[in-house]
């Protein structure tokens, strides 16, 4: 038996209970996680905001010890240290193909399946196809990236999505350059991480917009060069700030309507607007046939950074090696299983909560 925090209900709370986890199968991979992120896409997915079938396990940002490989398996072995990778790529795919695994089409596919059951036998899914909030979870081998045994899990967890996300958008997406101009708007652990990867590259100024006040501290030692509570006056001040012109590139890191409005606006004229944040179709954001020739932006959206896992995290890790990313500023605060509803209710207070077993 395993134990697991099991969302029964969209717009139910996470219980722990114990769960029946089997062996990996052909192409598999058995891990033990030491620490898992929570993230804003794991509280979509609890409330309903996002697709998730139940009943299920949350967590995608996670990290651990490969326990177990199933047949065929030839990409890590028992006792390897991992990051679960919550969109693996088939490889095969048109969009594989192409260079952009980030947008393949079976990524999604290991989410629909279920992986594990309930004690009276109820098939349980794996949200995101990871299960992240579970002493042990299985996942396909391409689900999993290596990672050398000296790198901590809790800051090795965070690589699972925040710093591929928020990073990835700087260095991918929008491939921001020395001395450009960055405004980033939500200052969770995606933003956070943008704000480190803007500073990693030379970017200036770099601006960070969030709704507390009290995040004013945390985003001057993500890199921030100025921080900005966001209201009414927040685009006004952030030209002021840019040369009277707006920001050569803004990204939104929450993903509602009035934020990508926020980024939009505080954008020069031929300026890059990137939105990181996963909001919900029934959330319209609206732009005037005017303002999008006048102004010359580019809009881009942004999935998982634009990363290959594969890539991205050997990637980052020199930058961490190199003191120009600090994994270990995100992890703000710790829990375990039996409290990652309260770590759902104080999200947005600081960067990451990390769950540890």
């Amino acid at each position: 038996m395993v134990r697991a925090a099991v969302l029964s209900k969209q717009g139910g709370q996470l219980e722990v209970r114990d769960i029946t986890l089997g062996e990996p199968g052909p192409g598999q991979v058995k891990v033990r996680v030491a620490a898992a992120g929570v993230c804003h896409s794991d509280l979509s997915l609890a409330n309903g905001t996002l697709t998730q079938e139940v009943p299920a396990v949350l967590g995608h940002e996670g990290a651990g010890v490969v326990i177990a490989v199933g047949d065929g398996v030839d990409r890590v072995a028992v006792g390897d240290h991992v990051v679960l990778n919550w969109a693996p790529a088939c490889r095969d795919c048109w969009f594989c193909l192409r260079g952009e695994p980030w947008l393949c089409v079976h990524a999604e596919e290991t989410a629909r399946a279920p992986y594990a059951f309930l004690d009276d036998g109820t098939p349980l899914y794996p949200g995101l196809g990871t299960a992240a909030f579970a002493e042990e979870t299985i996942v396909p081998a391409a689900g999993v990236v290596r990672v050398p045994d000296s790198v901590p899990m809790d800051q090795a967890a965070v690589l699972g999505c925040a710093v591929q996300t928020g990073a990835g958008a700087v260095l991918n997406t929008a491939r921001v350059r020395a001395g450009e101009s960055v405004v980033v708007v939500g200052l969770g652990g995606v933003g956070l991480s943008a704000l480190q990867a803007a500073r990693a590259v030379g970017a200036g100024p770099i601006i960070g917009v969030d709704v507390s006040e009290a995040k004013a501290d945390l985003a001057a030692q993500h890199g921030a060069t100025d921080f900005l509570v966001s209201g009414d006056t927040t685009t006004k001040a952030i030209r002021k700030l840019t040369g009277g012109r707006g920001a050569d590139h803004a990204f939104d890191c929450v993903g509602l309507p009035a934020t990508i409005r926020t980024a939009w606006s505080s954008s020069r004229r031929g300026g890059s607007v990137t939105v990181v944040g996963v909001g919900s179709k029934a959330n319209i954001v609206e732009f005037t046939a005017l303002e999008l020739y006048w102004f010359g932006r580019t809009l881009h959206g942004c999935v998982f950074g634009s990363s290959d896992p594969d890539v991205e995290i050997p990637r980052l890790l020199g930058l961490v090696e190199e003191g120009k990313l600090d994994l270990a500023a995100l992890a703000t605060a710790t829990t375990d299983l039996a409290g990652i509803n309260d770590a759902f209710e104080h999200l947005g207070q600081g960067a990451r909560t990390i769950v540890t077993f």
